[in-house]
This record gives C-alpha cells, sequence and structure tokens, in this order.
C-alpha cells in the first residue's frame, strides 16, 4: 500500500459532526472513554450517500471500465519487467536478481540481493503493523474516531484484515521459498535451518503468530479499532520485523555467495514470478468481469476484487525494483483515496486525471493515483462490507 499525503479529513464527504453518548451494558464494547461505538459507526456510514442509480450508470460504468484497464496494464507491466525485460533492456529483473554479483548491473553481490529479500519483509511488517493497524489504532485513541475509521484499509469490502494478513503470508513465502506452506529447497528456511534449527522454529513461530493475531481481530477491523486484539497484532508485527532484522539478518550476513545464489533464485522462481503471473490473471479477469457488468448486480465484479487483492497483498514483501521505480505500487493500491475527486469524476465523466507521466509534478502524480487503482474500484463496487445494490 502506497500511503498518499492527503490530510484524511479531506477526503471524507459530508461528513457528520459525530455526537459522542455514553454506553449501555448491551452496547458494543468501547474504548476507555464512554463514546458509543455503535453510534459513531453508524453515524459515519449514514453519511455515505453516494448510490449506484439510473443518473449516474453511464459514468459509474466508464470509470469502473478505466480503472480495469490500468490495473491490467499496470500488472501486465510488472510482470513483463521481471519475466522479459527491465527497463527496456536484454535482461529481465529476475535475471539481474538472479545473477546478483556476477552479471547483475542491480547487485553487486548475491549476499545483498539475498539481503534485500529481508528488507523487503521487514519493511511490510512494519507497515501492516505500524501504519495498516496503528495509524487507525493511534488515531481512535486520541479520540480522532472519523479520521481512525477513514484510515482503515479495504475499509469499504471489510476486507482489511485479510489484506494485512496475506501481506504476512508475503513474508511467509518469502522465507519458506514456496507458496503452499512448505519448505522449498534452496529457501531461506531450509538453509537456516541446517545450521540453526532454533532460528527457523523461532522466524516460523513469529511469522504464525502475526498471521492468527491479524486474524483473531473482530471482524471488521474498522469496528474494533479499540480492541485488545488490534494492539496484540501491532506487537506481533513488531516482533517479527525485530526478528528479521536482527538474528535473520546476522545469518545471512554469515553465508556465502553461493548459498545467497540459490537462495535468490529459488525466490525468484518459485514466489516472485508466480505470484506476479497469478496477479496478471486475476487482473485480467477482473476486467473480464467489469466489463461484462450489466448494471443489475455487483456480485461479481466484487467476487473478482476480492480475487485479484490476493496475489497483490502477497506480493507486498517484494515492493522493490519495478514495482517501486515505476510507481506501480501507488498507481495501483494508494490509500487513503481522493473521494472528493472521485465523485467528481462520477458525475463529470472526465476521466483525464487518472494517467500521469514523468514529466508532472509529484503532487500531480499523487492526485492521479489517488483516483484509481484496487481502491477506487472498492468504493465503486462496495459499501459497507457488501456488493453496492442496484438502485
Amino acid at each position: 500500500m502506497k500511503k498518499q499525503i492527503f490530510k484524511v479529513l479531506s477526503v471524507m464527504v459530508g461528513c457528520a459532526a459525530l455526537v459522542f453518548t455514553s454506553c449501555s451494558d448491551d452496547d458494543k464494547k468501547t474504548t476507555s472513554n464512554t463514546n458509543n461505538v455503535s453510534e459513531i459507526l453508524a453515524q459515519i456510514d449514514a453519511a455515505d450517500q453516494l448510490e449506484y442509480n439510473s443518473s449516474n450508470a453511464t459514468n459509474w460504468q466508464a470509470y469502473m471500465k478505466q480503472i480495469a484497464n490500468l490495473l491490467q496494464t499496470d500488472a501486465n507491466k510488472l510482470y513483463s519487467e521481471w519475466s522479459v525485460s527491465y527497463n527496456g533492456g536484454s535482461t529481465s529483473y529476475a535475471e539481474e536478481f538472479k545473477n546478483a554479483g556476477v552479471s547483475s548491473s542491480v547487485f553487486t553481490s548475491a549476499r545483498q540481493a539475498t539481503l534485500q529479500i529481508l528488507s523487503g519483509c521487514s519493511d511490510i511488517a512494519n507497515e501492516v503493523g505500524e501504519a495498516k493497524i496503528g495509524d487507525p489504532v493511534n488515531l481512535w485513541n486520541s479520540g480522532k474516531y472519523e479520521e481512525a475509521v477513514y484510515a482503515v484499509e479495504s475499509w469499504f469490502s471489510y476486507h482489511s484484515r485479510a489484506d494485512y494478513s496475506n501481506n504476512i503470508v508475503s513474508i511467509r513465502n518469502s522465507y519458506l521459498g514456496s507458496r503452499d506452506g512448505s519448505v522449498g529447497s534452496n529457501s531461506l528456511s531450509s538453509v537456516i535451518a541446517t545450521s540453526n534449527a532454533e532460528l527457523d522454529t523461532r522466524i516460523k513461530n513469529a511469522i504464525q503468530n502475526a498471521i492468527d493475531a491479524i486474524l483473531a481481530i473482530p471482524q471488521p477491523f474498522r469496528s474494533h479499532l479499540f480492541s485488545a486484539e488490534a494492539t496484540e497484532a501491532i506487537v506481533a508485527c513488531s516482533d517479527l520485523k525485530e526478528l528479521i532484522d536482527g538474528d535473520l539478518t546476522n545469518a545471512v550476513n554469515a553465508m556465502d555467495e553461493s548459498t545467497c545464489k540459490n537462495i535468490n533464485a529459488a525466490y525468484v522462481d518459485n514466489v516472485v514470478l508466480p505470484t506476479y503471473l497469478d496477479l496478471k490473471n486475476a487482473n485480467a479477469e477482473l476486467r473480464a468481469a467489469v466489463y461484462a457488468f450489466n448494471g443489475t448486480s455487483f456480485d461479481a465484479v466484487a467476487n473478482a476484487w476480492v480475487a485479484a487483492r490476493e496475489p497483490w497483498e502477497r506480493s507486498e514483501a517484494f515492493l522493490f525494483g519495478p514495482v517501486d521505480e515505476l510507481g506501480l505500487d501507488p498507481n495501483m493500491d494508494s490509500w487513503p483515496l481522493d473521494r472528493n475527486s472521485i465523485n467528481g469524476i462520477l458525475a463529470s465523466g472526465d476521466f483525464s486525471g487518472l494517467v500521469w507521466d514523468d514529466s508532472d509534478s509529484e503532487e500531480e502524480q499523487e492526485a492521479a493515483q489517488s483516483i484509481r487503482g484496487f481502491h477506487t474500484l472498492e468504493y465503486l463496487v462496495f459499501k459497507q462490507g457488501n456488493p453496492r445494490t442496484v438502485n
């Protein structure tokens, strides 16, 4: 997820001021003060008046198609950079990674590339704990209730916990060198286990603990920002990051070049490339579902959106290389959205602002990225955890 610099309040359209009352015994669990969580959330939901109807159907469907086209283009580009040609050159990024220290122009040693694997894992462990979960929890605990809810990624679909746990799965896959939970040959796990079985067990347990802690947060996350489980998930992600940055990094620094080269090849071939291929294919299916939408039900598009989210979220442990350099992460996954501009596009039918190029300023690029991608489509397809209804 690429966090934009928009003030959260600026993307809240028509939100009513919240009136806080004390809770009765049968209210939902609340914060340490006496604010009624149910009432807060009900008022936030009531403020969202956007509906799909006959007056906006043409622009709405056109907007969905624009987003689906851009998502497919970006997913195709990402897979091509890794598998065919990196930066228009004669080698792919996969080859650059696997040939680190031999013929790579990107990595000076195989160990440097292996350490990049760890850096990607550490970064997403930190982002899930400190930003995706921690930011809204901290806002809520400071009494900024509206801002807290609007800071929750994927809350339109109530898909937050699945996204965050899949982020940790991306760490698991990177460490195990496989995508099915087994330990792949020449993986980080298999190498670590040979020399330090106790460390390998600790790493596996820390990964699983983080996944379990996230999924233990009551559903939906946006309604339980005050929960003890949310705080426990933050701690579990922090513990995982600390282990990666410490003992695991020390272990990799002690490896020889040949061992690191084998790890890198297994990682690319068994984790990165098949994940990005799944992303490419899932976005093609999402685009097909959007183009098949006939204005009677959002269910098929919603299902395709959920399917496309999984390989994306399971790729976030490797948000380096082309996905970063070409701006594909914020293109596909910027959060929060600029809902004012999105609603304006629905009214005007002007989609020119969705596309940016290198000549645009950083502010112009971010403005474009905040009105496209997975979460803009989520906003158009879901409402309060369910596919939108057709009026």
